[in-house]
């Protein structure tokens, strides 16, 4: 199973210590690359042309280099913001010089991504599959990987970005390069569940098994970032192993407490019919975080996840002063979130588009 992360959601990023904190510690669960895609970094999305500032891109290269000595792949999120809608030659030299830029930092992927931009354009598919032709001419990334603007089934990116163009998918897997993986987030943009029939239906029109972008634990957004995703995960039997190109998982914008639920989707691969996601969990958080404050998240579950930070009432405060009693950073994250440190808003997700 080609297994790993990829840090692609909206609000606060993770800092670079938190980055190779967490490559660390999944490398040995079986996590073979990270992907650096967080909506906030502008220098790959609507500036995306502009050379990321010296010092960031330092710290870039230094996360690839400690990549490599984990044995993880380390790969961009490149988001060219619109490019399909004039893609001539000086939007070309642009591409070329930032993907030049991240050759020069070390990648292995490279993500084209053209997801959360509109894409009600007939010829959608050809332009697309010309950017990504482009960006494998010019890259030493030995791995490219696309996420088209549609990459889910769910009605609401028709809604949001435009009515997709008829064939889109088909169209996509037909022009792209055989050896260019595909994201796909499965039958919704946050999808509970993936079986192999909506699997080999996916293949299907791509033309490739989809690689999954799987958008839990994250928990951007104003809606979701009301709740901490700490549960363990379930929908995801070992049996869709055969039929996808690898799994991405989108952590939740808390770097320590994703690591329980990273550990779980490695476990479920690795026992297959024999996972259970409450005993995957209780081993997970236990690992990660003690055995004191797992007992403390496990008993307040259904608040942490279930209730939502605005409906807590006295609650809020009850939770705060436990978990201020305990000297560990995902302790110090749900304290953090308790007091809005990791709110979004529309206007958050908009300016980040």
């Amino acid at each position: 199973m080609d297994l790993g992360l990829i840090e692609g959601f909206y609000g606060t990023p993770w800092s670079f210590e938190a980055r190779a904190d967490v490559i660390a510690r999944l490398a040995s669960q079986g996590y073979g690359f990270y992907l650096y895609a967080p909506k906030s970094d502008g220098f790959l999305r609507r500036s995306w042309h502009e050379q990321h500032p010296h010092d960031i891109a330092e710290s870039l290269w230094e996360l690839s280099v400690s990549c490599r000595e984990q044995g993880v792949r380390f790969g961009v999120g490149l988001s060219p913001f619109e490019l399909y809608w004039n893609f001539d030659r000086k939007g070309g030299e642009s591409l070329r010089h930032k993907i030049a830029m991240l050759d020069e930092i070390g990648i292995d992927d490279l993500a084209i991504l053209f997801d959360d931009m509109r894409g009600d354009l007939p010829a959608l598919a050809r332009i697309q599959a010309d950017i990504v032709d482009f960006a494998a001419a010019h890259t030493g990334a030995t791995r490219l990987i696309v996420a088209p603007t549609y990459y889910s089934d769910d009605p609401v990116l028709d809604r949001v970005f435009g009515q997709r163009p008829e064939g889109y998918l088909e169209d996509l897997g037909r022009l792209l390069d055989p050896g260019v993986e595909v994201f796909w987030t499965g039958p919704e943009v946050c999808s509970h569940e993936y079986t192999t029939d909506h699997l080999n239906r996916v293949a299907g029109q791509l033309r490739r098994k989809p690689f999954l972008w799987d958008n839990y634990p994250v928990n951007d957004g104003p809606r979701m970032s009301q709740h901490l995703h700490v549960r363990a995960f379930s929908g995801r039997p070992a049996a869709i192993d055969a039929h996808i190109a690898g799994h991405a998982v989108n952590p939740a914008s808390q770097p320590m407490l994703s690591l329980v639920p990273a550990l779980t989707l490695a476990q479920s691969y690795a026992l297959g019919g024999a996972y259970d996601a409450d005993q995957a969990f209780a081993r997970a958080a236990t690992e990660i975080l003690g055995a004191e404050l797992a007992g403390l998240v496990t008993a307040d579950l259904h608040l942490l996840q279930d209730v939502g930070l605005d409906n807590l009432g006295p609650a809020a405060g009850e939770l705060r002063a436990r978990y201020k009693k305990i000297d560990h950073p995902a302790a110090r994250e749900i304290i953090d979130w308790l007091d809005g440190a990791w709110r979004i808003t529309r206007e958050t997700m908009e300016a980040e588009q």
